[in-house]
């Protein structure tokens, strides 16, 4: 009997697109390099490629990294002595442009509403450099926050997915200690499926995600179902 849900998050509870990254960091670098345009470029392809070599290792590793390990990867081209103030107006702007990226799908309350109805635990495990509170102020602001039971974010762990320790935390987290018991739904081969099925949960592919490939490995993988439209996995797995 499943007694567990667990989403990955970004291309399942939110839809995915190709975005710009080097745009999030080149509002965060104008802040810190204000007037300065030759250095705020400098700072912004700095940072993208920080962050490109963090999700490198993420791919080849799993290790899991923070928005601040990227931050001091780029160090050396931040300016000297910036004011507290102005380093969290610059990480405000980077965020405020990653919020209007990443919306919940619409269809994620309703969806999450009737898998509670059954009594089903509701949990997140996600692959992100964001710190916990954004991911919660995104969920507060779209009004699902309080359908999961626990959310687990690889930015407080150690490994990423798909990496047996991440699975097992956030299973521990949604308090099932059984993987039979639990279904994963995602949208990465590699990274969700792959994952939730050497842990011995069942995995539901959601197959719309133009995953960049640089991102992508190649893995002979099957899941139990796959699933076009979020609003249908309630009747999905009714009888799993």
């Amino acid at each position: 009997m499943i007694k567990a849900v667990i989403f990955d998050w970004g291309g399942t509870l939110t839809p995915w697109k190709r975005i710009d990254n080097l745009e999030g960091w080149r509002l965060l670098a104008e802040v810190l390099h204000d007037g300065d345009a030759e250095r705020a470029a400098a700072l912004a392809n700095a940072l993208l490629a920080a962050e490109d070599a963090r999700w490198a290792a993420v791919r080849d590793e799993h290790r899991a990294f923070t928005l601040d390990q990227v931050l001091a990867d780029a160090g050396h081209h931040h300016p000297a002595d910036v004011p507290a103030q102005v380093r969290e107006s610059a990480l405000a702007l980077h965020r405020e442009f990653w919020f209007g990226q990443m919306p919940t799908d619409p269809d994620a309350g309703p969806v999450l509403r009737a898998l509670r109805e059954r009594g089903l635990k509701l949990g997140v495990l996600s692959s992100t450099s964001w710190p916990r509170d954004w991911h919660e102020d995104r969920f507060r602001s779209d009004g699902v926050l309080d359908l999961f039971d626990a959310c687990v974010w690889s930015s407080d762990l150690e490994w990423t997915k798909p990496h047996p320790e991440a699975f097992h935390a956030a299973m521990d987290a949604v308090g099932v200690d059984d993987p039979e018991a639990c279904v994963y739904v995602g949208d990465r081969p590699y990274d969700d499926i792959s994952g939730a099925k050497a842990v011995g949960m069942r995995a539901v592919f959601v197959p719309h995600s133009d995953i960049p490939a640089a991102q992508q490995v190649p893995v002979d993988v099957h899941p139990d179902a796959v699933l076009h439209r979020l609003t249908d996995l309630p009747a999905l797995i009714a009888d799993w």
